[in-house]
């Protein structure tokens, strides 16, 4: 079968590999749509030297089920499916991928493939930002409760304003074009301010003293000192990038709760919260389906082939995408 890999932090090569047959609890899924991500790039430039086996990146991925290992439980063979991926396996950038049955979910039955494979990876991220970082009880009364997203266009913030938004909150994202705008307000924020000018003068602005909530969804240096003005006594920041230049100690006369989310960790130690993903899964497929959640998906390209990888990965290696960048078989 054919993949595509990487053998050094330059870019991709087409090679063709053994198709694998799934034990356990794995399936070996047939794919038919894959969509980019951040972290395809920042792992393919964190290669340093020549790869002797090209590694292969994806962490999105829509397919057919093509056969299963001896201790499957929850899906047969032809069943359409969508997933995240394992940071620790093979991904998505060949024609059949090897995966945990606990982190998949059944494919959407009335989204089509390139809106449903835009959305597994950021919406996971987003909800245990949200519901495990956070710790948001959806089901609450949350509308004195207040968030910031920062980056809010960008593939997390654009579900993560959903989510927050169904949640009852009162949702602050940031955008700096009247086209991202003008997006993150369809998604459901309440108000919007710019990155690129005085968060704290903007917030205050708009009569809010302090918040309760901030997700960091880019570089945190730069908005860190505003943060730390912002975020409510008690409150809870969480990101998912890094800090670099930033003291998490800033953040302690408010005795503010810290959170890192990287949406791999489950799958890269099997925890048994594993599960948990294919279940965020699930309800993504139905909140797709029922329109209380819409895709992010703003560029396809047809045809699963390395000048599209290609291509794809520009798009995103720009850092100037609104939503998601998505491929079809």
């Amino acid at each position: 079968m054919k993949a595509y890999g990487v053998t050094n932090n330059n870019g991709f090569t087409e090679f063709s590999k053994d198709k694998e047959t799934p034990t356990g609890r794995d399936l070996l899924v047939k794919i038919e749509g894959i969509s980019i991500n951040p972290v395809d790039i920042a792992t393919r430039k964190g290669i340093t030297g020549e790869l002797k086996t090209p590694k292969i990146l994806g962490y999105d991925g829509y397919g057919t089920v093509d056969s299963i290992g001896a201790d499957v439980r929850n899906f047969k063979v032809g069943d359409r499916v969508f997933f995240a991926g394992d940071y620790t396996r093979d991904g998505s950038y060949q024609e059949y991928e090897l995966i945990d049955e606990r982190i998949v979910a059944h494919a959407p039955k009335e989204t089509s493939i390139e809106k449903s494979v835009a959305m597994p990876l950021v919406t996971l991220t987003a909800s245990e930002l949200l519901f495990e970082k956070l710790n948001i009880n959806p089901a609450a009364d949350n509308r004195e409760k207040t968030i910031l997203i920062i980056n809010g266009a960008g593939g997390v913030g654009s579900i993560a304003i959903q989510l927050a938004h169904l949640a009852g909150l009162r949702v602050i994202a940031t955008a700096s074009t009247d086209d991202k705008v003008k997006w993150v307000k369809a998604l459901g924020a309440n108000l919007v301010v710019n990155h690129h000018q005085d968060l704290i003068k903007q917030i205050h602005d708009l009569g809010i003293k302090d918040i309760d909530y901030i997700i960091g969804l880019s570089n945190n240096d730069p908005h860190w000192n505003e943060i730390v003005e912002l975020i409510k006594p008690f409150g809870t920041f969480a990101t998912i990038t890094n800090l670099r230049e930033s003291q998490v100690m800033d953040l302690k006369q408010k005795s503010v709760n810290f959170a890192w989310e990287w949406m791999f960790t489950k799958s890269k130690f099997k925890l048994d919260s594993m599960s948990d993903q294919g279940a965020y899964l699930e309800k993504l497929a139905n909140g797709l389906d029922s329109g209380m959640i819409h895709s992010t998906v703003t560029k396809v390209f047809h045809g699963f082939n390395l000048e599209n990888i290609k291509k794809a990965t520009e798009l995103v290696e720009g850092g100037h995408m609104m939503g998601k960048v998505v491929i079809k078989a």
